[in-house]
């Protein structure tokens, strides 16, 4: 991305941008000004609904000009929930040009889309030099809604001056979205971690569509516009044009399926800002609650029915990949603490799921476990009972036994339950999404296929090195493409809520289930 590798090998994140953006700047400014992208509110089409922009963002960028819009569609539907589920979602999506006045429509039904609202362009410059872009400007547009029906189904279509969906031959480039409900009631949502673009991505995508999920969350590297993933600028095979791919390609799912992303060391880019996240900021709108002056926009919460989730950033507390090792000062892990102990505190939740991208236990023989995951957030995740921890990272699925204390609690053969309460916490690995695959020193052991060992060599990254370990933790390993569902079954009180959770393979077999059981309140 332009740092030459000696300087890159020595700078964290928020140098390599610096240095970037003294080489670049005088060149950007030639040919473009700054370009600031404000707020614009939309009208309501509930009582007190709004659609609104996220917070402003300054880019440099070259000037633009703007085509017909009839000659231009959208593509990369994406929606994010807002931070209560119940009420807010924001509907992102792309053009490839710049284009004048964006909208989306939205109502109740898909013949009635009088209400009209205004949307927000974040545009993306990438000069040439920075990667393999070349002079290339992405053009991302956001409405967040507010004031939302909780339980409800929404259609909507997104355009701009010249491209209207409710024009009748374009009424098939409409979507849909159901917001979160208030009450607890039985769901589905799907997880996995590092997609990327190709055929397995695409494939895994068809078969989560057929889950019929609440929402979806994505645990990291996402795209792989930056291929080498090791947060240093010298990668030359950056390209910021995969995310057009990337988009395009989860859109089948995203239009309709909130489409909830965590950022992995793949995510970080140098040159958009001095976290490596501005890139992303164009490109998604998450929820606005996680840690005030963290630099860390991949981190929030949201909740759905009787379960929180909660999404972190352990690019802040890896060993393994240090560019932005300690960017929070602390600030995630004391405001994870406080989201910990407000949702145990509540009556209407349940269950916690916890999910980020560095495995607090994997036995992989690329990455294997984090330990600045395991010192940072493991005494939390017990102290808490969090019920399930899922992560990527590690291209593979791995589940493990019942863990406290960095040792099995209680083994967790496939179709068993675990009881977070009085037992400990379960962690899955579901890094197959679509990347290449990695390995494991054991052999394969899943559903229908089980070869059980007594231990697994491995290791673990800290801030010495990495560090040889023997576990006996390995419970379940299939080396294939796959990704994770969870069936969550509430219960009235005092009785047992569930979450049921399956490993689902490219092929549509399972190879993995075991549920999580905890008392209602």
């Amino acid at each position: 991305m332009g740092v030459p590798e000696q300087l890159a090998e020595r700078m964290s994140m928020a140098e390599q941008h610096e240095y970037l953006r003294a080489r670049f700047s005088r060149r950007n400014l030639m040919r473009g000004g700054a370009v600031t992208i404000g707020a614009v509110t939309g009208g309501a089409f509930v009582p007190g609904a709004v659609a609104q922009a996220a917070v402003p963002t300054q880019r440099t960028a070259p000037a633009t000009e703007t085509v017909d819009g009839s000659l231009v569609a959208p593509f990369g539907r994406h929606l994010a929930y807002g931070s209560d589920a119940s009420t807010e979602m924001t509907v992102s999506w792309q053009v490839p040009v710049a284009v004048n006045k964006p909208f989306i429509r939205i109502g109740a039904h898909p013949w009635d889309l009088s209400r009209k609202i205004e949307a927000e362009v974040r545009s993306l410059y990438t000069p040439a030099g920075v990667g393999a872009s070349g002079d290339h400007t992405q053009y991302y547009i956001h409405a967040k809604l507010t004031h939302l029906r909780p339980g409800k189904t929404y259609y909507y279509g997104v355009g701009h001056q010249g491209f209207d969906p409710a024009e009748p031959h374009l009424l098939g480039t409409l979507g849909t979205f159901t917001t979160a409900p208030r009450h607890k009631k039985p769901f589905t949502f799907t997880a996995f971690g590092d997609q990327g673009v190709s055929y397995h991505g695409l494939a895994n995508d068809s078969l989560i569509l057929g889950q019929n999920p609440s929402f979806h969350l994505h645990a990291g590297d996402i795209a792989y516009a930056d291929p080498a993933g090791q947060g240093k600028s010298a990668d030359t095979g950056f390209d910021s044009r995969v995310w057009d791919q990337f988009l395009a390609q989860t859109e089948s799912v995203a239009k309709s399926v909130p489409w909830m992303v965590s950022y992995g060391n793949h995510d970080m880019e140098a040159w958009y800002s001095p976290n490596g996240y501005g890139g992303e900021e164009a490109r998604f709108t998450l929820p606005d609650n996680g840690p005030d002056k963290a630099n860390l926009p991949g981190v929030y919460s949201f909740v759905h029915g009787n379960t929180a989730i909660i999404s972190l950033d352990p690019n802040d507390v890896s060993y393994e990949i240090p560019a932005n090792l300690g960017i929070s000062g602390g600030t995630q892990t004391k405001w994870f603490e406080a989201q910990l102990k407000k949702f145990r505190a509540s009556k209407d939740i349940d269950f916690i799921v916890v999910f980020f991208h560095h495995c607090a236990y994997c036995t992989s023989t690329a990455h294997a476990s984090e330990g600045g995951v395991r010192q940072e957030w493991v005494p939390l995740f017990e102290k808490y009972t969090v019920d399930l921890v899922i992560n990527g990272h590690n291209h593979q699925y791995e589940r493990t036994d019942v863990i406290k204390g960095n040792q099995v609690t209680k083994k967790l053969p496939i179709g068993e339950t675990a009881y977070p309460e009085t037992e400990g916490v379960v962690y899955v690995t579901a890094g197959a999404a679509g990347r290449s695959l990695y390995a494991f020193t054991a052999p394969d052991s899943y559903e229908g296929h089980e070869h059980e060992v007594d231990s697994v060599a491995s290791f673990i990254n800290t801030k010495d090195g990495k560090v040889n370990e023997t576990v006996a933790w390995s419970r379940v390993r299939y080396l294939n493409y796959s990704f994770l569902r969870v069936d969550v079954e509430p219960a009235p009180r005092g009785h047992y809520a569930k979450l049921k959770v399956s490993g689902i393979a490219e092929t549509g077999d399972r190879i993995d289930h075991f549920t999580v059981a905890r008392k209602a309140k």
